[in-house]
């Protein structure tokens, strides 16, 4: 265990303070009269009784097909050669991503433990085991991190990675985190969106995204939350992180794009809190708002934690019946698995059917607690 009875008290990371605070506060994206970084479209980050706040607290009690009836299988990476198009991506779990593009290797969201929690005892806890060890990623030429919830940002996954030469491209504020847990500042690049980073031959760009931030009970909304654009000579992809369905999506793809592939937040949706995390059809209209009729989708943040009233598999299933529907060319890898979008036949295989629980995969309308690691 970590610290006293469990908690360790570095996982709550450091508030941003000094320079980087005012840097912060000179954002046109941070309001300095409510003290908290905006969102491109209003959002309402704590849940709403929609009908009554018995039903609320019902669904969220609720563990009604919340966890698989066996073990979810696993791949194998398939990472000793390098893609033959350039480009291929590996789901390592929710929202952990290895992209090799052009001879480069980014590693998105990396979470490695058992909890995204600050204690060790309580909190959402993996629904299967990370595919491989950390140390068996090989070399890695960038980590990204879209925000700084616990299931996107790891205390002990950043302090394994701090002991290597790897650079991080984070949102504002996030470097206060990294300091704490030993990153040093050199290797750190803080942005607002819309500003770039050049690390190893590809530009990092955070986009917007709506969304959240916090790791504390006190949540000042001080640190930025983001999507990602990479851009490398040849391929271009896109990473969501966790967002709400806006608009703006589809000016990110004209300013960015064209994406030969997005991956995309499809679960921890729910009717209580709409605004902060999309649907998967909702997940799939963003795919096509960024990549038009082109670009393969990679559906994430799904699972892999328990995050949401929403059965575990469901995501799945209601993606891949809407991407049917729609004609939009989408990978459903099992966790560990690799692929190449521009291979003619994408990994499509509903691997959780029969895993999922008393109730079915695929229900009718959504149904994650933002509780500060969603």
């Amino acid at each position: 265990m970590s610290g006293v009875l469990g908690f360790n008290p570095l996982s709550f990371g450091a508030e941003p303070s000094g320079e980087r605070l005012a840097r912060i506060e000179r954002s046109p994206n941070y309001d300095a009269s409510i003290g908290a970084f905006r969102n491109p479209e209003p959002a309402q980050r704590l849940p709403r009784a929609v009908r009554s706040r018995r039903e609320l607290l019902r669904a969220l009690l609720s563990r009604d097909g919340r966890r698989p009836s066996g073990p979810i299988p696993l791949a194998r990476p398939e990472l000793d050669s390098p893609p033959a198009s350039g480009l291929r991506l590996t789901w390592l779990g929710h929202a952990t991503v290895l992209a090799e593009i052009d001879g480069r290797r980014v590693l998105f969201d990396p979470v490695w433990g058992r909890r995204c929690s600050p204690f060790s005892f309580i909190g959402p806890r993996r629904l299967h085991a990370a595919p491989l060890p950390l140390d068996s990623l090989g070399r890695l030429d960038a980590v990204v991190i879209s925000h700084d919830h616990y299931d996107h940002l790891d205390l002990h996954t950043i302090r394994r990675l701090a002991a290597s030469d790897v650079p991080f491209a984070v949102t504002l504020g996030v470097g206060a985190h990294l300091e704490r847990w030993g990153v040093p500042p050199e290797r750190f690049t803080e942005l607002d969106w819309h500003e770039s980073a050049e690390i190893a031959g590809l530009r990092l760009t955070a986009a917007p995204a709506r969304h959240f931030c916090g790791r504390g009970l006190r949540n000042q909304q001080r640190t930025l939350w983001a999507s990602w654009a990479v851009a490398g000579p040849e391929h271009r992809i896109f990473h969501s992180g966790d967002t709400g369905y806006f608009p703006g999506f589809a000016e990110i793809g004209a300013e960015y794009g064209p994406f030969d592939a997005t991956m995309i937040q499809i679960g921890a949706y729910s009717e209580f809190w709409p605004d902060i995390h999309m649907t998967p059809e909702e997940g799939l209209r963003a795919h096509r708002d960024l990549a038009g009729s082109g670009g393969a989708m990679l559906p994430i943040h799904w699972g892999t934690f328990n995050l949401a009233p929403h059965p575990w598999a469901e995501p799945g299933e209601r993606l891949l019946a809407a991407a049917g529907e729609a004609g939009v060319r989408t990978a459903v890898p099992l966790p560990g698995g690799s692929f190449e979008p521009s291979a003619p036949v994408l990994p499509g295989t509903p691997w959780w059917r029969g895993l999922a629980g008393e109730r079915p995969a695929a229900t009718a309308g959504p149904v994650e607690a933002p509780l500060g690691h969603s």
